[in-house]
């Protein structure tokens, strides 16, 4: 049995489930006017914390849309970003002259959506490239970037669930939640 120094009795909900419903439908409404209608979109889920998210997201879109995977990590098992962002899996197809949407969970320090946009821009050339979070946490910004679209700005506060994790737990929950100090 696995025994975490943050137990789930002690998490408070932070954004409900309705909620986060409710936004997706307005955000994707929202992220679909960024692009032509008649054209498809690269839709690139940052793994892990952002799939739950990207999912359920696209699920409302219209446009066709190709879906990829990447995976970056700057938590490791800590609560605060390391600032040391590891890119464990970059693998994509060319994406020159395509509609890409960048598609995380949440944009706090600005270190991965940096290193994201500037790798996207320079590598890859998209035609066009939107970067949507469903959190911004702008209090904890290191550098000067902010998400084209995002669903919900949140104070300081270390959140799990609906793919957000501690320690590799929590992601499963449908809501965001947070362990109070």
């Amino acid at each position: 049995m696995v025994i975490l120094d943050k137990k789930i009795e002690e998490l408070k909900v932070l954004i409900s489930e309705e909620e986060i419903k409710e936004k997706l439908i307005t955000l994707a409404e929202n992220i679909e006017k960024t692009f032509p209608a008649d054209e498809e979109i690269y839709v690139i889920c940052v793994l892990k914390g952002s799939v739950m998210f990207c999912t359920d997201l696209v699920k409302h879109f219209k446009h066709p849309i190709q879906m990829e995977f990447i995976r970056i990590s700057s938590y490791g098992h800590e609560s605060k970003s390391t600032n040391n962002l590891q890119a464990i899996d970059l693998t994509l197809p060319n994406l020159h002259e395509k509609n890409v949407l960048i598609v995380e969970d949440i944009i706090d320090t600005g270190l991965t959506a940096r290193f994201l946009t500037d790798l996207f821009k320079i590598k890859h050339h998209p035609k066009k490239l939107v970067f949507t979070a469903l959190l911004n946490k702008k209090c904890a910004r290191q550098i000067d970037i902010e998400p084209d679209l995002y669903g919900f700005e949140i104070d300081d506060k270390f959140v799990v669930g609906y793919g957000l994790d501690y320690k590799g737990y929590y992601r499963n929950l449908p809501y965001i939640g947070y362990f109070p100090n």
